[in-house]
């Protein structure tokens, strides 16, 4: 049985799919609510090298926060981009899966099968 752990937000149809195609692969699955525990830095710096992007590929840029926020500036740093993202969890884009030392994002939630 493959140990998971999924970065969900209950109300995203993508994350609940994906949270049901883990389910249907008996995984062992450790279910994260990001929007009311949020992610440390440490986390999320983790995520990032594992998914091996940058912190604004696991952004939601269409999100009002997002503009309002003024991160659509080029000059802030991996670390404030990390900052705003634990201060605003809204901004990550969801899920985030983890397992076997990887991760994905489930969009489509058939990526997780990658990994598991």
């Amino acid at each position: 049985m493959t140990n998971v752990k999924i970065y969900h937000n209950s109300r995203c149809s993508k994350s609940r799919q994906t949270l049901a195609l883990l389910e249907e692969h008996n995984c062992n699955i450790e279910i994260v609510e990001y929007l009311k525990t949020p992610v440390s830095a440490v986390e999320l710096e983790e995520i990032l090298t594992k998914l091996n992007v940058a912190p604004r590929e696991v952004m939601r840029v269409k999100e009002a926060e997002y503009k309002e926020q003024g991160l659509n500036n080029d000059t802030l740093s991996t670390a404030d981009l990390i900052q705003a993202m634990i201060a605003t969890p809204k901004l990550i884009e969801r899920p985030i899966v983890l397992a076997n030392n990887k991760a994905v994002i489930g969009r489509p939630p058939e990526n997780v099968l990658t990994i598991i």
